[in-house]
């Protein structure tokens, strides 16, 4: 495995590199989902890359950029034992050069949800990403479906600029109990992780009611608001059940349904969501 921080060294490995080409990117502080991800980069491609770089310009002014955990040494230990073939690990100024001014912006799927509660997030962030494909040129690209509306706005993100590229969508990797894997899952002290598990509890109370044939998409939120408004530590910020593709909210459900929420338990801000057909 190679680890690269210019983006010089990188263009000079991936040119070495034939064949299909998967990238997996991250932010680092490696979980379980990251790693399934590499898992299948790895089983469905003749070489793999991975980004390791926290991203500034995804993170609010009151957000925890400061804070977010890193562990390089760790992380790059997990991805040689994965079989990945080069790793870039960019500095701040490698990315975002001196009088960098240049930013993508999805407009309608990036403004409802996530859009709404964190102004200037997926302009960040789909950014980087297409820095991120323009970098490492990859035939697939590997994201979470935990980072659902993120998935929508790089799938129309790819279309829209043309990348010659597959965005490749894996399904949440989840704790025993239902917890979605997230790198903040480490803010949470005991109380609050047990009290996490309600995002899942709210989700899969909505999927009981929509499997029971309940269509009203005003019932499916209302279900779920009820679930966590019975857990004293979480504070709603948003319960969605929107069209998969536009991410407009449905008044009934005709062609399946994104349910997602925000939650925030004590300090720690967490997100999740269900795809039902």
């Amino acid at each position: 495995m190679q680890t690269v921080t210019t983006l010089s060294d990188l263009r000079a490995v991936r040119a070495s590199l034939t064949g299909v080409f998967g990238l997996v990117p991250t932010m680092g502080y490696l979980h379980e989902g990251h790693l399934s991800l590499v898992r299948r980069a790895r089983a469905e491609c003749d070489h793999v890359g991975v980004s390791i770089f926290v991203n500034p310009t995804q993170f609010g002014p009151r957000e925890d950029l400061a804070a977010y955990p890193r562990d390089l040494d760790r992380d790059l230990r997990l991805l040689e034992s994965l079989g990945v073939d080069v790793v870039w690990a960019p500095t701040l100024e490698v990315v975002y050069p001196t009088g960098f001014q240049t930013w993508v912006t999805v407009e309608q799927v990036a403004a409802p949800l996530e859009g709404r509660h964190r102004p200037g997030h997926f302009r960040g962030v789909a950014t980087v990403v297409a820095k991120l494909f323009n970098a490492f040129t990859p035939d697939k690209a590997y994201f979470g479906q935990k980072d659902a509306q993120q998935v929508v706005i790089i799938k129309r993100m790819a279309q829209d600029l043309n990348f010659p590229l597959e965005v490749v969508v894996a399904s949440t990797v989840r704790e025993a109990d239902g917890l979605a894997l997230s790198s903040r899952n480490v803010y949470l002290n005991p109380e609050e992780r047990q009290a996490a598990t309600v995002l899942y509890r709210a989700l899969s109370a909505a999927k009981a009611r929509y499997d029971a044939g309940e269509r009203d998409a005003e019932m499916l939120r209302a279900v779920m608001s009820a679930t966590l408004a019975a857990e004293p530590l979480a504070r709603e910020e948003y319960v969605s059940a929107a069209d998969p593709d536009t991410l407009a909210e449905l008044e009934r459900v005709e062609q399946g349904v994104l349910l997602s929420l925000a939650v925030r338990i004590g300090k720690t801000r967490l997100i999740d969501n269900f795809l039902l057909p």
